[in-house]
């Protein structure tokens, strides 16, 4: 529960609220008026009829205006405190720098659990709600062993492959779910137990949607590119020819994210979809090491140093002090990689300092260099 809202993020609720999730709408009025706050500044509000927006928009739009309308507005306010742990804006520090490159990255994050997470390392696990028995046990053993190797594991909280997938990766307190409703809700209801079990273990949940939003069927591709984006990589652990996981898949596939498969019987339906996702061209896996391989992650072997020590020394974990002249630019990395141009037209250093900086960074364990990328590493060990 928080305790206040910002005013950034009561500029960003309202613009969000009065569009309605429309992300369109939601960037051309920020476009237009040069920021959020002049978006919403009631002396522009007359000039909202002149930019194409839905009739819709301008419908609440005009209810906002009116006493009512601002005392819904209140109470949205109040549910979005009661059940938020933290609201995630584009200027918030830990806003997932995974999402920043997409057009239509959400403005806003609302979240439950630990909102750092956001920023880890993630391979998605996705596919059908009714798999059978043998898929849900794959996607389970895939989660398990790729969390134990240092990864969150993302979903989408849904039934069948997506509770697996977060199953698996609760043994290692490495899960992240993405809903497709406001936070209030759980949907599947069934699954407030897992929702719980998950905040329980370290993991967090978030939704781009505000509360009273409920589960309607043009949501979920919605959530499904926020789960891809946030990811290093998708794996489609099984589905049939018209499974909503195949949407994640060309989704993922158009954010430049490697996607990859699990086959299995050529006779079963449930296995129609990855075996099409594998002709036309999806990588094909059968062990979870594959994934690694392929997505080639040097933090791959940081990450197995961490469990390696950490079974020596159970739940001892030592964090790396990281040195203030450093922070900026340990902050700007991310886990895709950037090379060198890229840091300085971000940082505005001369190459000198920014190399010199690097250095340090790797000398301390908190950056790594792969085929000229560089690539943020985790502050503790």
């Amino acid at each position: 529960m928080l305790n206040h809202l910002s005013a950034t993020q009561i500029e960003t609720i309202t613009l969000w609220y009065l569009v309605q999730h429309s992300l369109s709408s939601f960037y051309k009025l920020e476009q237009r008026f040069g920021n959020i706050r002049e978006a919403i500044d009631p002396q522009n509000f007359p000039q909202w009829s002149t930019l194409a927006l839905h009739k819709s928009h301008l419908q609440r739009l005009s209810e906002f205006q009116t006493a009512t309308g601002q005392q819904k507005f209140q109470i949205l306010l109040q549910d979005i405190q009661k059940n938020s742990d933290f609201i995630l804006t584009l200027d918030h520090p830990d806003y997932p720098t995974q999402l920043r490159p997409y057009a239509d990255k959400p403005p806003i994050l609302f979240g439950q659990g630990d909102a750092k997470a956001l920023s880890q390392a993630q391979i998605a696990i996705v596919g059908s709600r009714k798999p059978s028995a043998h898929g849900r046990q794959v996607a389970y053993d895939f989660a398990y062993y790729l969390s134990e190797k240092g990864f969150y594991i993302n979903s989408g909280l849904a039934q069948g492959i997506d509770e697996a997938a977060h199953q698996g990766a609760l043994r290692q307190h490495k899960t992240i779910a993405v809903m497709g409703t406001g936070l209030e809700l759980t949907y599947p209801s069934q699954h407030q137990a897992l929702r719980q079990q998950i905040l329980a273990h370290s993991g967090t949940v978030i939704t781009e949607f505000l509360p009273g939003t409920p589960p309607l069927q043009h949501h979920f591709p919605r959530r499904n590119r926020i789960v891809s984006a946030l990811s290093l990589g998708v794996v489609v652990a099984e589905a049939a020819l018209k499974s909503g996981s195949l949407i994640t898949a060309k989704l993922a596939a158009e954010q430049g994210k490697l996607v990859f498969a699990i086959p299995g019987h050529i006779y079963s339906e449930h296995h129609q979809g990855c075996h099409q996702l594998i002709r036309e061209g999806t990588i094909l896996v059968d062990h979870p090491e594959q994934v690694l391989e392929d997505l080639a992650l040097p933090t791959q072997w940081q990450n197995q140093q961490q469990i390696e020590q950490s079974k020596s020394v159970p739940e001892l974990e030592v964090q790396i002090e990281l040195p203030t002249h450093l922070a900026p630019l340990y902050t700007q990395l991310d886990w895709i990689g950037q090379n060198i141009d890229q840091l300085i037209i971000k940082l505005r250093l001369d190459i000198s300092t920014l190399t010199s900086q690097l250095m340090e960074l790797e000398l301390l364990g908190l950056c790594i260099q792969q085929a000229g990328l560089y690539l943020r590493c985790r502050l503790s060990k």
